[in-house]
């Protein structure tokens, strides 16, 4: 028996890249951001919310080959797909890089 391609658009794969390119932005970003806010002097909360950003990019980053394999394993065996916890770390670090930005620009004026 040999083991055949599940999807031959390589739809999961394609994902699978798409979450680890919005993780690695939020990680980055968020520390990048983190780093300047902190050299600026800017208040405490833009430097906590791009700390999570940071934060929520690095766990994304982590969980996508083990999402990878849970998606796998769900399209072989027919089972629906469930997006829910990594989709919301990717809301959450987003919306605390609106925050930070928010903050940033408040303080600046």
């Amino acid at each position: 028996m040999s083991e055949e391609i599940w999807d031959r658009g390589l739809q999961s794969e394609r994902t699978r890249l798409a979450w680890v390119r919005t993780a690695v932005t939020l990680a980055t970003g968020g520390l990048g951001a983190t780093g300047l806010a902190a050299r600026a002097g800017l208040p405490l909360p833009a430097l906590a919310a791009f700390a999570l950003a940071a934060l929520c990019g690095a766990v994304l980053l982590i969980r996508t080959g083990v999402r990878f394999r849970r998606v796998q394993q769900a399209l072989h065996g027919g089972r629906p797909l469930d997006n829910g916890a990594d989709a919301l770390l990717a809301w959450l670090g987003t919306l605390a890089v609106v925050a930070g930005a928010l903050t940033f620009v408040i303080a600046v004026r």
